[in-house]
């Protein structure tokens, strides 16, 4: 696993690694969204490759925690990047809730 300084950083590096799209989470559907492509993939169709955790030094907004994705069924890699803690989203949370992390 890589170490990444800032959330910035994480994502031009794993952006260098191949995970190229950006998903959101999208609750009422438990599903990761790509806006760029229109893909939407559910928990039992991708994988959480590796997980980052941002911990805000003075401001408890810059909490944060960036997934890298991937799904062998669309043969796509991504990241997405969500809040934890007081302004954490539940759809994210709802949706890891299903998946097992993927140990290399």
């Amino acid at each position: 696993m890589y170490n990444y300084d800032t959330v910035t950083e994480a994502i031009k590096g794993l952006k260098q690694r191949g995970y190229t799209l950006d998903f959101n989470a999208q609750a009422d559907e438990e599903c990761l969204v790509c806006h760029d492509t229109s893909l939407n993939l559910r928990p039992e169709e991708f994988q959480i490759d590796e997980v980052y955790r941002f911990e805000g030094n003075s401001d408890p907004g810059d909490e944060m925690i960036v997934y890298a994705v991937s799904s062998e069924l669309h043969t796509v890699k991504g990241v997405v990047v969500n809040a934890f803690g007081t302004y954490s989203d539940g759809a994210m949370a709802a949706i890891v809730k299903h998946l097992h992390r993927h140990h290399t």
